[in-house]
């Protein structure tokens, strides 16, 4: 099954450097440069996250016939690209950054193309998708009349995500879900913005639903979350965001897309997908956003998780901070779980929960666990504040993951003795120390699961 991406691509640059004078010729600052850092944009980095979620990825796109051009495919390793001539010069957006933040974005032809034409590979790209997303920027590709026809034809049989622009055009009327943000909604919908950013949401959704004639609405909010209108829902329904630390949103409605598309391929309802995908977004955007797309993708054993667990680590050790780390398979989430997780995180900077997958929960527990999924254990474990990072592993004990954490504290919840725990000759190996933190007594999953069953 393969994921498509419809939309217009532009190369981002980063440039990234300390500024700590001022210049004596104006009062601006002199920003001493240390990397320059190129990535795709628009549609293209939708696709280059689906690759790096080692997800199957197409990107449908048109390109310009410039040096720019040639820069902008070499950042999309990994991503099948097919693409027509845009006839026109490649969009380039440079940010220069310093101390985390953007001081100046400088663009370079930006200026509106004619629509283009899409060749006959494009439109054979298009029939052979799975799942559609389109990626609109506002240049052209989403409003070409043999895109939209060829859109609305495989969008009447696979799940397409439509990601509006301004300036682009309403999506075809088979769209399964429709994601503009609060501003696009409302500009696009012409309704007020309410007596909150909700209300406005809702109004702007219902009245969009009718508009575009599409299946479900979902307006982002933000931090806040989104809000999903549905065709046969009488009732939007919120969907909240994790809390998180956000310096630069750059690229959360891209990792938001993505991370819909891949819950659409795995077939989960819309509703779960969304959520998945806010938190998702959040945890992106808390671990660095676009910024972290210049490290190396994890390797495969700690892939498909619904944070990088990796580089919330490097960040923490990189500015000094305590890593601390805890496992378990977490089936049924009580007060002692949560007892155990939020004393580990009091304990050190970041906390990574190694959890047990469905297949290692079998193996240690029988056939009838576990009693949920490792997704809806990962999104629920992720959803608590204390919890930074999940990293999902299919062996008996979580040694493969502990050697490629090395946290400074390896945390259990108990009444046994440090010494007595398998991992913890691992942990001294690199200089870590085991912790062990008192239990909630009487709480178990087992104890949990037989009174849910005497109730039911």
């Amino acid at each position: 099954m393969s994921i498509v991406v419809v939309g217009d691509t532009l190369l981002d640059v980063d440039v990234v450097g300390t500024a700590e004078r001022l210049s004596p010729d104006a009062p601006v600052p002199v920003v001493d440069v240390q990397s320059t850092v190129e990535r795709p944009g628009g549609a293209g980095l939708v696709a280059l996250l689906l690759a790096r979620d080692a997800q199957p990825v197409r990107l449908v796109t048109v390109l310009g016939d410039d040096e720019a051009a040639a820069r902008l495919r070499a950042t999309l390793g990994g991503v099948e690209v097919v693409a027509g001539p845009s006839g026109a010069a490649t969009p380039v957006k440079t940010r220069l950054r310093a101390g985390g933040h953007a001081l100046v974005r400088m663009d370079s032809g930006t200026a509106v193309p004619p629509v283009p034409r899409a060749t006959p590979a494009m439109l054979a790209a298009i029939a052979e998708a799975d799942v559609l997303v389109v990626a609109d920027y506002g240049r052209g590709l989403a409003a070409a009349p043999e895109v939209r026809q060829a859109l609305q034809e495989r969008g009447a049989v696979v799940p397409l995500l439509w990601d509006p622009h301004p300036q682009g055009p309403a999506p075809v009327p088979a769209t399964t879900l429709a994601t503009p943000n609060l501003s696009e909604a409302l500009r696009a919908s012409g309704v007020g913005a309410g007596s909150s950013p909700v209300a406005g949401a809702a109004d702007a959704a219902a009245e969009l639903l009718e508009r575009w004639g599409c299946a479900a609405v979902a307006v982002t909010l933000g931090a806040a979350g989104a809000l999903l209108q549905q065709r046969d829902s009488a009732a939007p329904r919120v969907v909240p965001a994790p809390s998180a630390q956000v310096s630069d949103p750059c690229g959360g409605g891209d990792r938001l897309v993505a991370a819909l598309a891949a819950g659409l391929r795995r077939r989960l309802p819309l509703v779960d997908a969304l959520g998945a995908a806010v938190a998702e977004a959040s945890h992106f955007l808390a671990a660095g956003g676009v910024a972290t797309l210049a490290e190396p993708p994890a390797p495969a054993p700690l892939r498909g998780l619904a944070t990088d667990a990796l580089r919330v680590v490097q960040r923490v050790r990189e500015a000094g901070g305590t890593v601390v780390a805890t496992g378990g398979c977490f089936d049924l989430v009580h007060a002692g779980h949560a007892s155990t997780l939020q004393a580990a995180r009091a304990l050190g900077d970041c906390l990574v929960v190694c959890l047990n997958s469905d297949s290692s929960v079998r193996g240690l527990k029988g056939p009838d666990r576990p009693i949920m999924t490792q997704d809806d254990r990962t999104d629920l474990l992720l959803a608590l504040e204390c919890v930074d990072a999940v990293v999902v592993f299919d062996e008996d004990t979580p040694e493969q993951a502990l050697r490629r954490l090395e946290p400074d504290l390896w945390v259990k919840g108990g009444d046994y003795r440090a010494d007595e725990l398998p991992e913890s000759e691992l942990v001294r190996s690199w200089g870590g120390r085991t912790v062990i933190v008192p239990f909630v007594p009487g709480r178990s999953t087992s104890r949990l699961a037989s009174a849910l069953a005497q109730v039911g």
